[in-house]
């Protein structure tokens, strides 16, 4: 197993510079990570400067509320793509989940995976389950089945808290090998890391990339 793989480098912070970003994409680099995790204005920089390497530019859709129109997630997911994104992580209308209006929901969700699939994107999708209860997480997580998406991921790491083992393991059950599981948010060590893993999960988030990779 290759940990660096299973890693989206993040770096999603309100006030980061070109040269935190410089910084991750170096990084990234250098340890071979899955991809560099970056807010969307960030992308067409960060997909230039990973020509040449397998690290993905990953970016954020409707993030981090989720309560953006689908049309608003769509043009976005639609300019991440021009601009060189070959990740794109969503976020679902929460709201709407809570509210039962579950076919909503699942539109939502489609209409961004089919516009990421139309260029052979990989779409991931955060049901933030710190706000859900057992059983809205597993609703959300075959919604996400439903729509085609590849992964289904746990959060933004902007809610009241991240990723639980728990929670990977619930999202795992429900998924089986059908699709992928995302652990994001409050991952901050090696330790955890391989909890996560051994939970189920085949990609993480995280901004303490290097702490979990140099152990």
């Amino acid at each position: 197993m290759k940990l660096s793989k299973y890693i989206d480098h993040t770096l999603l912070k309100a006030d980061s510079t070109e040269s935190d970003v410089d910084q991750i994409i170096k990084e990234a680099k250098e340890y071979d990570f899955a991809s560099v995790m970056i807010n969307p204005y960030w992308v067409s920089h960060a997909h230039k400067s990973l020509a040449g390497t397998d690290v993905h530019t990953a970016t954020v859709i409707g993030f981090p509320l989720g309560a953006n129109t689908t049309a608003i997630k769509v043009a976005e997911a639609k300019k991440a793509m021009e601009d060189g994104a070959d990740e794109l992580d969503m976020v679902i209308n929460i709201g709407e989940l809570k509210s039962g209006n579950l076919e909503k929901v699942e539109e939502d969700i489609k209409a961004v995976v089919d516009i990421g699939h139309s260029q052979e994107k990989i779409v991931k999708v955060i049901i933030e389950t710190a706000l859900l209860t057992n059983d809205e997480k597993v609703t959300a997580t075959k919604l996400v089945m439903n729509s085609g998406a590849e992964f289904v991921k746990t959060s933004t790491g902007f809610s009241t808290k991240g990723a639980t083992v728990e929670d990977v393991a619930l999202l795992k059950e429900v998924v089986g090998d059908k699709i992928g599981v995302k652990a994001s948010g409050g991952i901050h060590s090696k330790e955890e890391a391989l909890q996560m893993i051994e939970a189920g999960a085949t990609r993480l988030g995280t901004s303490a990339s290097m702490k979990i990779v140099n152990g």
